[in-house]
């Protein structure tokens, strides 16, 4: 169920994320069983900081963005769309705080960002993991994701998930017809 931005799900809240979420984002960001696979790698505080102004100035501009996963009012992650700066596209990225991971919550908050933005009438979206994430890559099947293409990054073997809409001629911006 979708409330303006905010989005609840069967056991999450995810909102758009604010400065007041920042201290749950330096934790985040800056540890690496959570960020040390994510484009970028592990962040500084004054990365964290750019980031989240970054992060406010895309919901601003495009009515999108990253979301603030929330279980029983804890803050266990984010989801979202981002501007890719490898020219891809617009992304979809996933990362919790390792108490979190392992019980689905990954797959449920992304797929739930994944419906907002498609919703939202975004016409496609990637998502890119490292070969050897099975967490993500399974994530990113689950919620209707395909392969698409591959290229080496750092030495690594990068996956190249994405998901297509097309919408029908005359329809309103965020009718979609089709998936691919």
């Amino acid at each position: 169920m979708t409330l303006g931005r905010q989005i609840r799900t069967q056991r999450l809240v995810l909102q758009p994320v604010t400065w007041r979420d920042m201290q749950d984002m330096i934790r985040l960001k800056t540890n690496g069983a959570s960020f040390g696979r994510m484009l970028g790698g592990v962040r500084s505080l004054q990365q964290v900081e750019d980031e989240m102004a970054d992060d406010l100035s895309f919901w601003a501009k495009r009515g999108i963005g990253i979301f603030s996963i929330r279980e029983n009012d804890r803050f266990v992650g984010i989801t979202g769309l981002h501007e890719r700066p490898d020219g891809r596209g617009l992304g979809l990225r996933f990362a919790l705080v390792p108490e979190a991971a392992g019980r689905g919550i990954a797959r449920e908050a992304a797929g739930a960002a994944l419906r907002f933005a498609l919703d939202a009438g975004i016409e496609r979206v990637v998502g890119v993991t490292r070969e050897d994430n099975m967490p993500s890559r399974i994530v990113l099947g689950s919620i209707g994701m395909h392969h698409v293409e591959s290229f080496e990054r750092d030495g690594y073997l990068m996956l190249v998930y994405e998901i297509r809409q097309e919408r029908r001629p005359g329809a309103a911006h965020g009718s979609a017809s089709a998936l691919r």
